[in-house]
């Protein structure tokens, strides 16, 4: 179907979404103090909304239980102040179906929903997928679509076919195409709200109307985002190309399969965190954590002030 306008969104998503790494103690436990201390970081930069369990949150290697312990610890130390999602990806429906509804019990204000992870569906079976987790949501759903990552396109034209489940308010686009913005809004007009989940393409999307920004550099550089949003929502493409162009070499770190480890070495030489990887995942070494320590280095040599 193609999305008719006058259907109405009840949520309201907007702004800068951090897709927060996961803080483990040395022990490879998570780390709550961390964890709740990166929070407050964010919120009083000024994001919008938080998201747990996510790819930068190495979700894959936490267990059911430890997810719904991270998801609750953040809701509390949120206290409202931001709505909090919760990644879901799952290798099957049912598993899905099963942990949306775990996860609302645990204080999810909405949900981040991946297609099934093991098995790269066609499209039948993604708009399937999608619409039986829906009906099981106790919340409303951000479609993730990563095609680069995990080999499942959502296209626009399936999101026009998804626009009458009313529990999907938002797209996270992580195409690596930012057409998409456009083709997007062709077919669905203002039926959802868009995000754009590249990094490095991120001023480009916000120009071109997207919503917000699920980003991962947030989590080190937390002022520095939220600014290149409000400069892109104010229209102050000078002022923001200026920052964007300071920015990139970092938000370049993003597109990477090692962005966890890149990400995490920004948060420890901003403070804000350590190098704490839970295997397969190893900390970056020798010339590789080098020269990505030389780009967060260099950055941080002729950073911005953020005062005006």
């Amino acid at each position: 179907m193609v999305y008719q306008p006058g259907q109405v969104m009840t949520m309201d998503w907007k702004g800068v979404f951090p897709a927060v790494t996961t803080k483990f103690a040395d022990d490879l436990s998570i780390d709550e103090a961390a964890s709740r201390a990166h929070t407050r970081r964010m919120i009083e930069a000024g994001v919008d909304g938080i998201i747990v369990s996510g790819s930068l949150g190495e979700a894959s290697t936490l267990e059911e239980g430890e997810k719904l312990d991270l998801l609750a610890m953040i809701t509390d130390e949120a206290a409202g102040r931001v709505p909090v999602l919760c990644g879901v990806a799952e290798r099957s429906t049912a598993s899905a179906c099963r942990f949306v509804a775990r996860a609302a019990d645990a204080g999810a204000d909405g949900f981040m929903l991946l297609p099934p992870m093991l098995y790269p569906t066609d499209g039948r079976e993604t708009l399937t997928f999608f619409r039986t987790v829906a009906a099981e949501s106790p919340r409303p759903i951000m479609i993730y679509n990563n095609p680069v990552g995990y080999r499942t396109d959502v296209t626009p034209g399936m999101l026009a076919e998804l626009a009458d489940e009313p529990r999907f308010v938002a797209v996270k686009e992580s195409s690596d195409d930012v057409r998409r913005i456009t083709a997007i809004r062709n077919l669905t007009g203002d039926r959802y709200r868009l995000f754009c989940g590249v990094d490095n393409v991120a001023l480009e999307a916000l120009m071109l109307g997207a919503d917000g920004w699920v980003a991962g550099l947030v989590c080190a550089f937390p002022d520095e985002t939220v600014a290149l949003y409000e400069l892109a929502r104010e229209h102050r493409f000078d002022e923001a190309v200026s920052l964007y162009r300071w920015f990139m070499p970092l938000l370049d770190l993003d597109v990477s399969t090692k962005l966890v480890q890149n990400i995490k070495l920004a948060e420890t030489l901003a403070g804000l965190g350590t190098e704490t990887v839970r295997p397969p995942r190893l900390p970056l070494a020798g010339e590789e954590r080098a020269r990505v320590e030389a780009v967060i280095r260099a950055a941080m040599s002729t950073r911005p002030s953020m005062t005006s």
